[in-house]
């Protein structure tokens, strides 16, 4: 299996911590987001959308991350993905809730628009109100995750991990990328904690720690 991929992208880094956690042996074939090769032939061929990652299996191929993570965790049949339907609708929901919720108003609402000039709004009125807009509601998505997916379970779905986990650790992490240390979701800096702890985290993050030391935080807006 080939992974079409970037070590900077977010959704791509949740697909190699999961292959890497999970000995899963890709073909990594890195897609330059940098100088734009995405919107390149013979890239766009492959996923019309331009982004990454992508997924080929032979003839098979499969974009978004969600998908494609639940993909890999079937092939090879891994306790992160339980194939109880309640636990499994449970993982899937959380992972629902991650794309459509929080990672639209922390990372594309606060965080995007601060670290990548492509997100950057075109006016300093549109982008103030960008970040406001997204870190009062990226505030709101904290707390629901604070309080009733962690609350007094270890990880989102209970105390078990899942790729439930790694999908919305790679979202959080970013904030800190901005300054923000999380310091009123207990629950979420402890939960953030043990992610960062896995065996595979340090070296699948490598580049965007790279990235992240190379930005001028002090007038980033945290959440």
């Amino acid at each position: 299996m080939k992974l079409f991929y970037h070590p900077a992208s977010t959704t791509s880094r949740t697909i190699m911590l999961f292959a890497a956690e999970s000995g899963i042996a890709l073909d990594m074939q890195v897609v330059d987001l940098f100088t734009g090769e995405h919107y390149q032939p013979p890239f766009v061929g492959l996923n019309p959308n331009r982004l990454v990652p992508l997924l080929e299996d032979g003839d098979f191929r499969l974009t978004e991350c969600s998908a494609i993570l639940k993909y890999l965790a079937e092939k090879v049949n891994s306790s992160l993905y339980p194939n109880d339907a309640q636990h499994r609708a449970r993982v899937n929901e959380r992972m629902d809730w991650v794309n459509t919720q929080l990672s639209r108003d922390l990372v594309y609402g606060v965080v995007y628009p601060q670290i990548f000039p492509a997100h950057k709004r075109p006016s300093a009125e549109v982008q103030d109100a960008t970040l406001q807009w997204g870190k009062e509601r990226a505030a709101g998505w904290l707390q629901v995750l604070n309080d009733h997916y962690l609350g007094s379970s270890t990880f989102v779905c209970g105390n078990m991990m899942t790729i439930a986990d790694l999908l919305c650790a790679e979202y959080v992490f970013l904030g800190e990328i901005i300054g923000s240390d999380f310091a009123a979701y207990p629950n979420v800096k402890q939960w953030l904690g043990r992610m960062k702890a896995l065996k595979s985290w340090a070296p699948t993050h490598q580049v965007i720690e790279g990235y992240a030391a190379s930005l001028d935080k002090s007038k980033f807006v945290v959440v």
